[in-house]
């Protein structure tokens, strides 16, 4: 216990100088305003800002990143209230009844509770980071490379069952990331693999290009290609303190959101995604009168929006403690560190302590900031509602280019990066989601290197993998999620030709 608390006081010392302070209160800002603004999320913004954290150390760079993430969990509520359009894919089922809350007048309550739910969800998932942390990471040293290579192996089938649509074309989209992430030069062998002879993919494909190309640039084609119209509500705001009746009415759905939410955003893939919607289907069965839901029901609002807070902090479990990416905002996370000389896993908190430890206190400090940004400036953001898209997309794409460019001088890079915009662009036309390509990867360099690694260790022997009880465990695990995925499918398949 002493240890913990000593470490919890490396890390507010950290957060607390003034860099720190200043990026953390910068990135909750910026994240509020994507998550506010319809057509641009985070993991877009983290993409287009990435060349801008080469300029500060990585503590300072990772605060600010995971600022954006979790603070547009809360922007993303705003839109959902007021406009009746999520912000955030988080922030869909807020909707529902945020939106006719709005509507009937009470939208200061209910942007008053989804803050307060996010707040109190945001700060009892950082407990848990600070609690998991240590007991985790010495779980995590005892895993050797054949475990972490099963253990990647399992969150890419989490992946490919939690990615939105078909599992065949989620599957497929990890493929051609693990594909492209072989592309260049082996370090071992000094073969070319995949270059075509070109020079520029000698070096293989910056993640920084591939990651704004396929988020920045195809997010914004994609946008002006479906124009939202915004109707943003007439009515008056109204006060924001709930009641002691909203209180009462949201404290079991805030505390039920935030145990959902926490819990399965720890899962690969979609998991943060997963948790408001358990939360509002929960919600609703055990509600007196369900037929209120979708009506204007504040616990639709409050357990939602728990959920949604306390899924975006855990997702930073797997990352901080494994160094295995749950989600494409945490790919972006390995991203950065591995661009700073950075090797994520459980490495980070014993060579990085302050890094570690002032990510975890950096939250803390970010949710009560986020709080005091988004209650008193409610009207600021209601008039950045209005801002057309024709003047804000044109500059988003401008500031992309130069921030590209700034990465290494080179013009090849912004031609690349506008190519995988355009790939990214045709992946939505078709039907494919792309945050599993920047999963796969990421996590197909270090698979590699972990595969590798194993093979040398057992002198070429591939059954390392499955005499290894942690290593085969987690592989019929991963086995065991891709057949109860698949087998709905052959199910339905069967009774149509049966009945043909």
């Amino acid at each position: 216990m002493e240890a913990f608390f000593g470490n919890l006081e490396l890390g507010f010392t950290t957060a607390l100088s003034l860099q720190n302070i200043a990026l953390c209160f910068g990135g909750c800002l910026i994240g509020t305003l994507v998550g506010i603004l319809p057509g641009v999320g985070p993991i877009a913004t983290i993409a287009i800002l990435l060349p801008l954290t080469f300029q500060v150390d990585p503590t300072g760079a990772l605060i600010m990143l995971a600022g954006i993430y979790y603070g547009a969990q809360y922007g993303g509520s705003t839109t959902a209230i007021l406009v009746n359009i999520p912000g955030e894919a988080t922030s869909v089922v807020t909707t529902l009844d945020g939106h006719q809350m709005a509507r009937n007048g009470r939208a200061g309550i209910a942007l008053g509770v989804a803050a307060i739910g996010s707040f109190f969800a945001g700060t009892v998932a950082t407990m848990v980071i600070a609690a998991l942390g240590v007991p985790l990471t010495k779980l995590a040293l005892i895993f050797g490379p054949a475990e972490y290579f099963s253990l990647m192996i399992m969150g890419l089938a989490f992946a490919v069952v939690l990615a939105r649509g078909s599992i065949l074309k989620a599957g497929a989209v990890i493929f051609v990331g693990l594909l492209l992430s072989t592309i260049g030069t082996d370090l071992q062998t000094g073969d070319e693999r995949l270059t075509f002879g070109m020079i520029d993919l000698m070096d293989g494909i910056d993640f920084a290009v591939l990651a704004m190309g396929l988020f920045g640039f195809a997010e914004i084609l994609r946008n002006l290609d479906n124009p939202e119209t915004r109707d943003v509500v007439k009515t008056k705001i109204g006060r924001l303190l709930p009641s002691m009746q909203d209180f009462k009415d949201s404290a079991l759905p805030v505390l039920r959101g935030t145990f959902l939410g926490g819990t399965l955003g720890i899962l690969p893939g979609n998991g943060a995604v997963l948790g408001p919607f358990a939360s509002y289907t929960l919600e609703k069965k055990l509600a007196k009168d369900p037929r209120r839901f979708g009506k204007g029901a504040i616990e639709g609002v409050a357990g939602p929006e728990a959920a949604n807070n306390a899924g975006a902090q855990t997702a930073f479990i797997p990352l901080l403690t494994l160094g295995i990416p749950p989600n494409a905002v945490m790919a972006l996370m390995v991203g950065a560190m591995t661009i700073h000389g950075i090797i994520p896993g459980p490495q980070v908190m014993t060579k990085t302590p302050e890094l570690f430890w002032g990510m975890i206190a950096s939250m803390w400090i970010g949710n009560l900031m986020l709080l005091i940004i988004n209650l008193p400036l409610i009207g600021l953001w209601v008039r950045l509602l209005k801002v057309p898209y024709r003047l804000m997309f044109p500059a988003i794409l401008l500031f992309c280019c130069i921030g590209i460019y700034s990465i290494n001088n080179d013009a090849g890079d912004v031609l690349m990066t506008a190519f995988f915009g355009f790939a990214g662009y045709a992946f939505y036309k078709f039907g494919f989601e792309p945050a599993p390509l920047l999963l796969g990867f990421v996590l197909g360099k270090l698979m590699e290197e972990k595969l590798r690694q194993a093979l040398i260790l057992s002198r070429g022997d591939f059954a390392t993998f499955v005499t290894s009880p942690v290593s085969a465990g987690l592989l019929l695990v991963a086995a065991l999620v891709i057949v109860v995925a698949i087998l709905p499918t052959v199910r339905k398949g069967r009774e149509e030709a049966f009945l043909e």
